[in-house]
């Protein structure tokens, strides 16, 4: 099985069991071993999950100021974690190949492989919901006609983006290419980064 198999089976295991309740609020049940990739694949997809649903919700016209910007603080952590995850994955990488022979002239390519996973996560809730809005029965003909083109597109696009993620893990394993774990070092979260925050201890 091709990684990006395992991987968008997990997406669809995790966006599926997420539907179930459809709560923002609903503890996650990883059903995967505690750090095996399998467990950070589904985990992962688990935060966008969540992450898709407040974005919804934060949009809605009549929502209360507080409430808002209680979403908002907590779209702001699940980006962090997001981001920790995404880090996390890159290092079992890293460790997973840290023994094969990197050729003279391997390259490095312009994303990780963790980060490449983080698009084809985000698609998979992107086909899920757009799969839903071609299936509404309170809407036009034509509304569901221009979904399902959009879907086609999306479909395609997972297609192709699996292709290039399992295609860049070969080159690694076989050391064509190489890779390297940059620290996102955001600097909105940091104390001492944000001019706003670090601002408050004067």
């Amino acid at each position: 099985m091709d990684f990006t198999e395992l991987a968008n089976s997990i997406f669809e295991q995790s966006i599926a069991d997420y539907h179930k309740a459809d709560d923002v609020d609903t503890p996650i049940n990883n059903p995967y071993p505690l750090k095996s990739i399998e467990y950070y694949l589904y985990l992962k997809n688990w935060i966008d999950t969540v992450q898709w649903h407040l974005e919804d919700i934060i949009r809605a016209p009549q929502i209360d100021p507080a409430e808002a910007l209680q979403i908002k603080r907590r779209i702001d952590k699940s980006n962090q974690d997001r981001t920790d995850l995404v880090e996390l994955i890159d290092s079992y990488f890293l460790d997973k190949y840290r023994d094969v022979e990197v050729a003279k002239d391997a390259t490095i390519n312009t994303e990780s492989p963790a980060w490449a996973i983080d698009r084809l996560s985000i698609l998979a809730l992107k086909i899920y919901h757009m799969r839903q809005e071609t299936e509404r029965t309170d809407t036009t003909d034509e509304h569901r006609a221009q979904c399902q083109q959009k879907l086609g597109i999306l479909l395609e696009q997972q297609k192709d983006l699996s292709a290039a993620i399992d295609q860049l893990l070969a080159d690694i394993r076989a050391g064509r290419k190489y890779m390297k774990v940059y620290k996102q070092m955001k600097m909105y979260n940091d104390p001492d980064l944000n001019p706003v925050l670090y601002g408050q201890k004067k």
